[in-house]
């Protein structure tokens, strides 16, 4: 077989393209949606006269039906493909928000938000889907590329729905905006060229390698309604001698069948549960938790900052919003830097995951010990950096280690872990508040450090790329 054929960009590389391309703009208008409604939940439920009892349980309910949706809806995009499960989330989730243009009472307000909190995962769901169609290598340019659209949505979200909320009946109206936004995506990813895009998948150790020849059956996947389709069942590692597989070791040539969604349910449940095993039974419990630590150290951050500013420098909230906003900007551009720093790197992506962690957990204790409000602002500013290069980092670690297979699986489990995190840290930023102002970034410190310290541990048990070690179904 020719070796040209084995580029990554054989057969309609524009419709690759074209497919990148769109999913940055549903990321877009998914947070541009999303953020419209974020700031006036908690006034429009105590609008509709719930208690802040009432009202913190409610806010709660989110969170909760998240933490336990997003490694099922994640295995189950690998299951039925990316196509169909980011259709249905995107439709699922413009029936929530169009449910809470209509809620008038709590209980509609709550069940408005199950759907939301068991489908809104569409985000997830197109990071698999743009780890599916690039290779390795340009997995965190484009990753970096799609985090930057996001943020950019994130923050232009709040300032349409504070202006529409200015107006008569503002948060059913931007309820109902956020809805149309959804059914817009949804119209959006069912005209994408899926059938013009054939991506190729060589076996990890010899993708750099040109010399070497390739055959059709380990060169190449075709992405199919969005899952990777092909007659051949998925070569797991299950499928080969688990003792004959090297750590740090990809199983190459992963073939998939191609799934209907309309497939039994039994079916589809036992592929999720199956893809869900082998996750948890992998040896990846290092990286989710300096996911875990990282994610509650930067929450601790953030989580009493403008209260902070205030009784540190008698920092009015309008100075105080600056400050965020410049460090939202600042986050969303950073987004196009994580692709030149990992070229830097070599896509050493353990040696900048460390780096990264080492940045933010002492940026963070410059914040808590900042004598000034121009030593914040300058924390602040490299802070954003080296969160976004760190939560790319640790994405695609999770994916090279975890392998393509169960992409949409683990970039699931990993929505659930930060969730976990977004349950622990009000509850540890309360108690530090107790002592100082600075006792929830102080604690940030300490978790911080804590990662850094598993991170020098595990790293020498990786390979230098920190490929996968096992993993069974």
């Amino acid at each position: 077989m020719n070796i040209q054929k084995c580029s990554p960009l054989f057969q309609k590389p524009r419709g690759r393209t074209r497919i990148i391309q769109c999913i940055y703009v549903v990321g877009f208008m998914d947070l541009f949606g999303v953020s419209m409604i974020i700031p006036l939940l908690s006034h429009h439920v105590k609008a509709l006269g719930a208690s802040p009892t009432v009202a913190g349980i409610v806010g709660s309910t989110y969170g909760i039906l998240q933490l336990f949706s997003s490694t099922i809806v994640g295995s189950w995009s690998d299951v039925v493909g990316r196509r169909y499960s980011l259709l249905t989330c995107l439709l699922l989730s413009a029936l929530g928000y169009g449910l809470l243009g209509m809620s008038t009472s709590i209980a509609l307000f709550v069940l408005a938000r199950i759907p939301v909190g068991l489908f809104k995962h569409s985000l997830s769901i197109c990071r698999a889907l743009l780890s599916d169609l690039v290779s390795e290598s340009e997995r965190p340019l484009v990753m970096g590329h799609f985090n930057a659209a996001s943020s950019v949505g994130f923050i232009l979200g709040p300032v349409v729905g504070g202006y529409l909320t200015e107006h008569e009946g503002g948060f059913y109206t931007s309820s109902f905006t956020c809805a149309v936004i959804f059914l817009t995506n949804a119209g959006l990813v069912w005209m994408l060229p899926w059938s013009e895009t054939l991506i190729h998948r060589n076996d990890t150790n010899s993708s750099n390698d040109t010399s070497k020849g390739c055959n059709d059956k380990n060169c190449s996947k075709s992405v199919r309604n969005g899952s990777n389709a092909s007659t051949h069942r998925p070569v797991l590692a299950a499928d080969t001698d688990p003792g004959s597989i090297a750590p740090g070791k990809h199983v190459g040539s992963l073939r998939w069948r191609e799934v209907s969604l309309l497939q039994p349910a039994w079916r589809q449940l036992s592929s999720v549960g199956s893809k869900i095993h082998m996750v948890a039974s992998s040896d990846m419990w290092d990286l989710f938790l300096v996911r875990l630590l990282m994610a509650i150290a930067i929450m601790l951050y953030y989580s009493n900052f403008s209260l902070a500013m205030e009784e540190r420098f008698s920092l009015k909230p309008k100075v105080t919003g600056y400050l965020i906003s410049y460090s939202s900007t600042l986050g969303a551009l950073a987004g196009f830097l994580v692709g030149p720093v990992t070229q830097l790197y070599g896509n050493n992506m353990p040696a900048l995951l460390l780096h990264s962690t080492v940045l933010t957990g002492l940026l963070i204790f410059l914040y808590a010990a900042a004598p000034s409000v121009s030593q914040v602002l300058l924390t602040s500013t490299f802070f954003a950096i080296s969160t976004t290069i760190g939560r790319t980092c640790i994405t695609d670690l999770e994916l090279q280690r975890g392998g393509v297979q169960a992409s949409g699986t683990l970039i699931g489990a990993g929505q659930s872990v930060t969730a976990v995190g977004r349950v622990l840290a009000p509850l540890l930023s309360g108690l530090a508040q107790e002592f100082s102002p600075c006792g929830p970034p102080s604690l940030g410190v300490v978790l911080a450090l804590a990662a850094v310290c598993l991170l020098l541990i595990r790293i020498p048990k990786w390979d230098g790329r920190g490929m996968t070690i096992k993993a069974k179904l």
